[in-house]
């Protein structure tokens, strides 16, 4: 796939990944979970080897700094809105913070299948992180993975705030100018399934 090039490009690909997301996270429910303790990689652009594909997945996910957290309604229906999460851990792990009355807490408590899209303009480059999410509500937590760019939206952090934290089952990169290409007939993107220890 050869991305668009205009600076508009940005928003129309913003909106296929949400619609295509959530088709990703319904084919992810039905995949056998991994049992190693690092990424394996699925699928690689057949234009050469990828070095590292983590390595440039972080690499877009850090330029983003804010990515499109995606949920399911009680009607089926995709919601999407842009959240500023900590940077994902080792085992790609992501937490963020939100207000417990917002929609996205009912959603994930509801289907805890999401997804996490990052979009970088610069190198217009994506990574889409799918998974499972859980609403984490105690304190010794909270203070535990707590970003300090959070404060002024919740002064009372034992009842004014809640975490997500989503544990990533599968990700997506594209970033051609960083050498990650999509397939050039079916436009999919190279990806990885990651396993954990348990």
């Amino acid at each position: 796939m050869v991305l668009m090039r205009s600076t508009c490009a940005r928003a129309a690909l913003l909106a296929f990944a949400t619609c295509t997301t959530l088709a990703a996270a319904t084919e992810t429910r039905a995949q056998t979970k991994s049992t190693t303790s690092e990424p394996r990689t699925l699928s690689v652009a057949k234009s050469g080897v990828i070095a590292s594909l983590p390595a440039v997945a972080r690499k877009v996910i850090t330029a983003a700094k804010f990515a499109t957290f995606v949920t399911t309604d009680s009607a089926g229906h995709p919601q999407a809105r842009t959240v500023q999460p900590l940077s994902p851990d080792s085992q790609w792990v992501v937490w963020m913070a939100t207000n417990p009355r917002t929609r996205k807490v009912g959603e994930v408590q509801r289907d805890p299948h999401v997804a996490l899209h990052y979009f970088d303009h610069v190198t217009e480059s994506y990574v889409t992180l799918i998974g499972t999410a859980r609403i984490v509500k105690d304190r010794a937590t909270k203070d535990a993975h707590w970003d300090s760019a959070w404060n002024s939206f919740y002064p009372d952090r034992d009842t004014s705030v809640v975490l997500i934290e989503v544990r990533t089952q599968r990700l997506e990169v594209v970033s051609p100018k960083l050498g990650v290409n999509s397939d050039p007939a079916t436009w999919r993107p190279p990806s990885m399934t990651v396993g954990r220890e348990r």
